[in-house]
């Protein structure tokens, strides 16, 4: 069986597809954490993002992998810290509409989702990735909101930029995901639509559960 969970920036699908896999016994395939990861090298190796040679040799050669905790891992280099910073966040974003980094990672993704009950999150997963999933969600929260809870987690961690920098910050990703050429951020016809603008961790992952339950 297979999940699909798309969603803007910072509506939780993280933290919602961590929960749900762990409720259900799924395993979880952060496709987020593959596009931060490429963002991340192309940004060490100094490839732009509209180098599509470029981009394609060094997709070609990612040595990427999660391990059983589900961390991310860059060759021999855990790089699941390294790639949550606002900086990758924005380097995520810029590659990922790269054709090359797309159809590189599209296949990659696809045999990982049928190798056990999958879920897997990110902005496309319904439309392309999956389109035949077998339940799809489109989670999504207010501007405000996902501003606020970016803000808390950036500040937990040590200084942090300010909220209505987090706020501008969402709204251009916002902006560049669904204007992006290639598998833009929208909604899948058959998704169903779970705002969790005022509702709590455990509500959401309880209504994506039922979800579930009710495909099965």
């Amino acid at each position: 069986m297979i999940i699909a969970i798309d969603g803007p920036a910072g509506a939780g699908k993280s933290t919602i597809s961590q929960r749900l896999a762990a409720r259900l016994g799924f395993v979880r395939l952060d496709t987020g954490a593959l596009y931060r990861a490429v963002g991340l090298a192309a940004t060490r190796a100094q490839i732009a993002a509209d180098d599509e040679s470029g981009l394609h040799s060094l997709v070609a050669e990612l040595a990427l992998r999660f391990d059983a905790e589900g961390r991310i891992w860059l060759g021999e280099e855990d790089v699941s810290e390294a790639i949550r910073t606002p900086a990758m966040s924005a380097a995520a974003s810029r590659y990922a509409a790269a054709p090359a980094v797309r159809a590189g990672l599209l296949d990659l993704q696809r045999r990982l989702a049928r190798q056990a009950d999958s879920i897997l999150d990110g902005r496309d997963i319904g439309t392309v990735v999956c389109p035949d999933a077998d339940v799809k969600i489109f989670l999504t929260a207010s501007v405000a909101e996902r501003a606020r809870r970016r803000h808390a987690e950036l500040a937990a961690k040590g200084p942090a930029p300010s909220l209505q920098e987090v706020a501008a910050d969402i709204e251009a990703r916002d902006k560049a995901d669904r204007e992006r050429p290639i598998a833009p951020l929208r909604q899948a016809d058959d998704a169903v639509v779970v705002d969790a603008t005022s509702l709590s961790i455990d509500e959401v992952v309880a209504r994506c559960a039922a979800l579930v339950d009710a495909a099965r």
